[in-house]
């Protein structure tokens, strides 16, 4: 479902092709934009919510499974069609690179999972510490569940890209998805770059309102990433037993610790309620208030890198499609367990999926299952050797289109012009340090 606009500009791209393209038609009411995070305080407590307990909740969610069986249509005529002329954005670190040729498949490092929950309960823990019992209560995940995301290129390096039903909350009344945090190249528990809370979500008007499948895609705003040990929090709990034993803290204050802080902002992280906070009263009667710290990992780009993007694009072209795709085929064949990326790749094709509100979608086939898949990076130009092409489709759901009970083909929304505008809308948004 596409509406036509009438107007457009100029713009200086460079990269995929010539430089001199025109711009895309767009409009400034064509954005929607929500909060995720809208405080360092409040990302501190969702990074702290998912990292409690060895990843314990991030371990224990599950693939996101609402809306990734469409039924999709093979167009032998018509299809999408481009708005204005082709244009791309380079990735981060090929602005002025060449293009290097290898022939293996290397994973990209700019892809991981997307968590997100329905909210947390707080649950009794009772310990036994030589000889000591204690208790306390930590955060559990209602519902946690995950999809598959990509960083890509932007003024601050802290961009995300995924399917926009994996930020939009389309099954209640929520604006957005609860607790939304981007783990780059998440493996059972190890976060290896970082966890990046999400700051702001983007998306086209005509999703966020229609629910337009032809519109399912979000940019997300991330804040710099929360650093833990290289092995995860079983190097982490280590780490700290150690402490324990040698009274030497300094490895632990790598990753995490307390910091002093003046009344207004221990004030404020009381308010909030869920971030250790506390004070102690020197000898002269003055109080000293400290809260919990964690150690900076940087910026999302940085560390992973970031894909370019690629918009009016001809059909037809050949794609890597990197996610990590989970659950059943119709049949109750597993093909695939969600722990590990995968790929797929093929020429793209005209799809449409009225199910969705879909008209103008590209397809490619592939055997991935929609579970875990959905929001998986389309990169078209893909370099092996540098691990770095341009975005130009997120998985939104997955078809069986020969009616075989195997899915054969996933299916995304049409990178146009109206994607660059709201692309263009995140792009240059700062998000900062929540250490």
């Amino acid at each position: 479902m596409k509406r036509t606009l009438a107007f457009g500009g100029l713009v200086a791209t460079a990269g995929l092709l010539a430089a001199g393209l025109s711009a895309p038609a767009q409009a400034a009411g064509d954005v929607a934009s929500a909060p995720l995070a809208a405080t360092g305080i409040q990302a501190k407590n969702i990074a702290a919510f998912w990292l409690t307990e060895n990843a314990a909740n991030l371990i224990a969610a599950t693939p996101y499974n609402v809306e990734t069986k469409v039924v999709a249509k093979h167009l032998s005529k018509g299809g999408p069609s481009a708005d204005s002329k082709p244009g791309v954005v380079p990735a981060i670190g090929d602005e002025k690179k060449t293009a290097a040729k290898s022939k293996n498949v290397n994973l990209p490092k700019t892809t991981g999972k997307v968590f997100f929950s329905d909210g947390w309960k707080f649950e009794t823990v009772r310990r036994t510490v030589d000889g000591r019992q204690f208790e306390y209560k930590r955060p559990v995940a209602i519902n946690p569940h995950w999809c598959t995301a990509t960083s890509v290129q932007a003024a601050y390096r802290n961009l995300v890209a995924t399917a926009g039903h994996c930020v939009y909350d389309t099954v209640s009344n929520r604006a957005t998805l609860n607790n939304w945090v981007f783990v780059p190249g998440y493996y059972q528990g190890k976060t290896p770059w970082g966890v990046y809370v999400g700051k702001t979500a983007y998306t086209h008007y005509d999703y966020d309102v229609y629910e337009d499948g032809d519109r399912d895609y979000a940019f997300v705003t991330v804040y710099n990433g929360i650093k833990f040990p290289p092995n995860g929090f079983a190097e982490a709990w280590s780490i700290i037993r150690k402490a324990m034993w040698t009274k030497d803290w300094s490895e632990v204050e790598k990753y995490v610790g307390f910091k002093e802080v003046d009344e207004a902002t221990y004030n404020a992280y009381v308010k909030e309620d869920a971030l250790p906070a506390g004070y102690k009263v020197d000898e002269h009667g003055k109080k000293h208030y400290y809260v919990l710290k964690f150690a900076d990992a940087g910026r999302l780009g940085d560390n992973v890198g970031g894909q370019g993007l690629a918009y009016n694009q001809k059909i037809g072209q050949p794609v890597f499609v990197f996610g990590y795709p989970s659950g059943s085929h119709p049949d109750g064949n597993y093909a695939f367990s969600g722990k590990t990326l995968k790929w797929t790749y093929g020429k793209t094709f005209p799809a449409t999926a009225p199910s969705v509100k879909a008209e103008e979608l590209q397809g490619v086939k592939s055997s991935f299952t929609g579970e875990g898949s959905l929001g998986s990076a389309w990169l078209l130009k893909y370099n092996n050797g540098r691990r770095l092409g341009y975005l130009n489709g997120v998985t939104i759901g997955v078809s069986d289109t020969d009616g075989n009970d195997r899915y054969d083909t996933s299916v995304s929304p049409y990178f146009d012009g109206e994607t660059y505008g709201v692309y263009s809308a995140a792009k240059n948004n700062w998000s900062g340090s929540i250490a």
